[in-house]
Parts: structure tokens; C-alpha cells; sequence
């Protein structure tokens, strides 16, 4: 699409989400809400030089929320004809009334509002072919599979490219959208070295295309990380220091992201309740979120109820300085909401200073962990239990690859006992970290 015709397909989103708000006022609703999203994308997959196949989606689906003598219907519908929308807004006003009043719930205050969003430049549209994203992924799989002997075959490469357009409204008169765009590309290997087989892949993900890494420098990591694993070992059971790669660290702070939510707080199911101003990391540590990053990847000028979005500090010196709360959860707990309906804007986790290099000497000896598996995480508890993989350290040395581990504690001591950050920052995703030394874990092995 071009930009003439981004703003064309927005314009009449907005229209549509005008009309419901309209049907939902003129069929006795207090208020409403109403999201609306569309979307148009192609993907491409190839296995081992060949096409496997091309999908292209183009749809969209318009939901509305109502709210009467307290009680809230829901409905949604993909067909955005004036008389499909009508439909949908009496359908919700009717499930309203089987539904229990409740106090808190509500569209958010006016005063909340983003009436002056800013303009985001998070969409770079591209027109491209079926060709050239069959080329791309081609190109992807023939440099990966002539680097090394050991790389015996491609479970598949892809490309995407989508481009999405979002509006909100509600009855305070409030009706704003905006366009993003998300290209990537993404090659998956199988590699062999007596008898031992392990699969692994290199991504890239990106607002815009010319943002991308080229099929070389995802072929170079997919091989790299294929080889890696290779020869893995199992090992006793011990107790020892844990290096999270980036590509996993991550995960450790998206369990902060549910800690500190307020679904899990007013529902009193986190281990993080009432931990607000208390210090929960080391005194060095913070994280902060800017949502109005140019191409950041969780930019947004408003969040899912219409909230404005800002920079705030989640983490400061080590202390929790704020919640995630949606206007629902904030009553419910009788706080100021935090614009989070919908997830987290561009976290950023301060690094120590430390390269990669430095934190395996700082460690000593211990685990590197590269890969993460399962789900035991207990959120209410904080208790840690989840399948590994990695490389095993000697003297600050890569030693040899392991497998088959479970790494154990509590995400309360892990948090506190975060030694180092390194500057090897993640960059692909929406919470952006380094490498995270953390003083002692359980290590179960044989």
C-alpha cells in the first residue's frame, strides 16, 4: 500500500468505529468502546531450495464493548458493512444484559486520554512481489547449508512482510488510529555430528526492511548456533552461577511484565503484591520504557483503551517505581492507571558495562544458558523450575555444550542476586537486554 492509501483505508476505520459508537449511544448504551484493526501481509516459505508456500492475508475485524447500569457486552465482527456493524452493536448491548453490574468496569477517565498523540513513524511500507520474498529466503538456505559439512539440511526458511493499521474509539469523542509495518526473515537448521543431531535458526525482525539483516547474517547465525549445540553433554547436578544470553534473558523480565500486572495484583495471585517502592533488584539496576521510540518494535502513542503512553522507570536503583495497570485493574486496586491495556512499550535494561567476554570471567565457572524450555514458573510464588540448554564454563572459558539440565530458585532471589548486565544487547525484541549474570541457581542434571 502507499501512503496515500494508508491514509485512505485509516480514514475509513474511523469511520466505521464513528458509526458503531454512534448505534451503541443511539441504542441506550452509557458509554462504549470500539478497536477495530486491519491487516494485510505475505509470507513465504522454502525447505531444503524449494517453495513450500505463499500466504497472503488481508483482514480486519472491528470489536465494541458496552457498558449499561454497569454490566458490559462484547461482540466483534470481520464484515465492516454499516449493517453488519449495527448488528454487532446490538448484539453486545443485548449480552449485557445477562451480565453481572460491576463498579469498576468502564472506558477510561477523558482526562486519561492521548488527545494529542504524537505521530509515530512506525510504518515503512514496501511493495514487494511473491518473488522477492522467495528469493530472500532461497538466498537464506543456500548460504546457511554451504557453510559447514556438519549442517546437514534446512527445516525451512521464511520471509514476512505485514503491514497493519489499528483505530480506537470511545464515547468521550475520542477516535485516533495509526499504521505499522513488520517485516522478517527467519532460517531454521539440522545439524549432525556422530550421530548427535540439534536444530536451531538465526532471525531478524524489523519496522523496516531496509532494517533487516541481509540472508548472509541470518544464515551466519542459524549455522553458528547449529553448531553450537552440537556434541552436547549431560552434567551432575550442582549449584553454580547462570549466564543468561540475550536471546533468553529476556524471558527472566517477562515474568516480571506478569508480577507486576494488574490483573495478577487486584486478583492477589503474584509474588510481587504490595512490593511497590520496595527494592527488588540490585541498588545499580534499572529498566525503563520509552514508547514513542522511532521503528521501536512495541512503539505505540496510546494503548488499547485510548490511555497516553509516556516514558516511565519501571525499575530505578533497584526499586519497583510502577505497576501495569489498565483502567479496570487501577480501580480495582484504587491506583492512577499506567496506558498498559494491551502489554509493555519498549523496555530497556540498563547494562553494567560488561562485554560477554568479561561476565564468562566473572563467572568463573558455571552455566552459559542459551536455550529455555517449558513453562514452571509460578508467578504467586515466584518458584523458577525450567528445562535448559547452553554451554558449561571453565575459568571463564566456554568449556563444552550440555543439555538435558533444569535450572531451579526463586525469581525473588534471582532478581536480587543479578551480579552483571552485559552490553551485548538484545535488539529484536520489545524488551531489549544483555547478557544477565545471576550468582547462584540450582543445576539439575544426572
Amino acid at each position: 500500500m502507499t501512503p496515500a492509501e494508508i491514509q485512505t483505508e485509516q480514514r475509513q476505520l474511523e469511520l466505521a468505529v464513528e458509526q458503531a459508537l454512534d448505534s451503541a449511544r443511539r441504542l441506550g448504551a452509557d458509554s462504549a468502546e470500539v478497536s477495530i484493526s486491519k491487516q494485510t501481509g505475505l509470507s513465504v516459505n522454502t525447505r531444503n531450495g524449494e517453495l513450500e508456500n505463499i500466504e497472503f492475508n488481508k483482514d480486519g475485524a472491528l470489536g465494541i464493548a458496552v457498558y449499561r447500569d454497569g454490566r458490559k457486552g462484547s461482540a466483534s465482527t470481520s464484515d465492516l458493512r454499516p449493517d453488519a456493524i449495527a448488528r454487532t452493536v446490538a448484539a453486545a448491548l443485548d449480552i449485557s444484559r445477562y451480565t453481572t453490574a460491576d463498579p469498576f468496569a468502564g472506558i477510561a477517565d477523558a482526562d486519561t486520554l492521548a488527545w494529542d498523540a504524537p505521530e509515530l513513524e512506525l510504518c515503512f511500507p514496501r511493495q514487494l512481489e511473491p518473488a522477492d520474498g522467495i528469493e530472500l529466503a532461497l538466498r537464506c538456505e543456500q548460504q546457511a547449508l554451504g557453510r559447514d559439512p556438519r549442517i546437514k539440511q534446512s527445516d525451512g526458511a521464511s520471509f514476512s512482510s505485514n503491514l497493519g493499521i489499528k483505530v480506537y474509539g470511545n464515547s468521550h469523542g475520542f477516535i485516533k488510529g495509526y499504521a505499522g509495518s513488520r517485516f522478517g526473515m527467519s532460517c531454521v537448521l539440522i545439524g549432525e555430528q556422530n550421530g548427535d543431531m540439534q536444530r536451531e535458526y538465526g532471525y531478524t525482525s524489523a519496522r523496516s526492511f531496509e532494517d533487516l539483516w541481509t540472508p548472509e547474517q541470518v544464515a551466519d547465525e542459524a549455522v553458528s548456533r547449529t553448531l553450537g549445540r552440537l556434541g552436547g553433554r549431560k552434567i551432575d547436578t550442582t549449584r553454580a552461577p547462570v549466564l543468561f544470553h540475550p536471546d533468553v534473558a529476556a524471558s527472566l523480565f517477562g515474568h516480571l511484565v506478569m508480577a507486576i500486572s494488574g490483573g495478577n495484583l487486584y486478583r492477589q495471585s503474584s509474588f510481587l503484591l504490595d512490593a511497590l517502592g520496595e527494592r527488588i533488584f540490585p541498588d545499580w539496576f534499572d529498566i525503563h520504557e520509552q514508547p514513542h521510540l522511532h521503528k521501536g518494535l512495541a512503539s505505540s502513542p496510546f494503548d488499547n483503551e485510548g490511555v497516553r503512553t509516556h516514558d516511565r522507570h519501571i525499575i530505578e536503583k533497584g526499586e519497583l517505581k510502577s505497576y501495569l495497570l489498565t483502567s479496570y485493574s487501577a480501580r480495582k486496586l484504587g491506583m492512577e492507571l499506567t496506558g498498559h491495556a494491551g502489554g509493555i512499550h519498549n523496555w530497556t535494561v540498563a547494562n553494567s558495562g560488561h562485554r560477554l567476554e568479561q561476565l564468562l570471567k566473572m563467572m568463573g565457572t558455571g552455566l552459559l544458558v542459551t536455550e529455555m524450555m517449558g513453562q514452571g514458573v509460578n508467578i504467586v510464588t515466584g518458584d523458577y523450575s525450567r528445562g535448559a540448554a547452553g554451554f558449561w564454563v571453565e575459568n571463564g572459558e566456554i568449556a563444552y555444550p550440555v543439555e538435558e539440565i533444569t535450572i531451579a530458585g526463586n525469581l525473588k532471589d534471582m532478581f536480587a542476586g543479578i551480579q552483571a548486565i552485559g552490553t551485548d544487547v538484545e535488539t529484536r525484541s520489545s524488551l531489549q537486554t544483555g547478557s544477565v549474570l545471576i550468582d547462584e541457581m540450582k543445576i539439575a542434571g544426572q
